[in-house]
């Protein structure tokens, strides 16, 4: 339960994000809002760590450098949720990135990248995403 509840709150924050950077950008632009983003949930990330959370920094030297760079792909989430937004609206933008974000992981389940465990894609996952694939298609036409 605690996982959904996690789940529905980022994707709602996610969207929140997006309207609130493709505003900001109008004003200064595309790259210089992912740049505040980016420093602003580095120092909301970092007073929640200091302040609530017992962080545990031991075992970063056993994180293979590759994942270490994890936080730079929020720089393009940023950018592309923005420039998408403004070209074909909110609705549209977050649908297709769902999309993304299915094909990447459906991707990633299968072939156990990142050291993740190999899953086995049924026909009931394919059948859910080519689904969802043709919803965004009916929205988008």
């Amino acid at each position: 339960m605690k996982g959904l509840i996690f789940a529905f709150l980022g994707g709602a924050f996610i969207t929140l994000q997006g309207v609130a950077n493709a505003r900001i950008s109008q004003d200064i632009g595309t790259w210089q809002t992912a740049s505040i983003t980016q420093l602003t949930g580095f120092l909301a990330a970092l007073f929640v760590l200091i302040f609530a959370v017992k962080g545990q920094w031991h075992g970063l030297g056993k994180v293979r450098p590759l994942y270490l760079i994890g936080g730079a792909f929020g720089a393009i989430v940023v950018f592309s949720n923005v420039t998408a937004i403004h070209f074909i609206g909110v609705t549209l933008t977050v649908s297709a990135m769902l999309i993304a974000q299915l094909g990447m992981t459906f991707l990633i389940d299968r072939n156990g990248w990142f050291g993740v465990k190999k899953q086995k894609m049924r026909m009931p996952q394919l059948i859910g995403i080519t689904m969802m694939v043709a919803g965004v298609m009916i929205l988008g036409w």
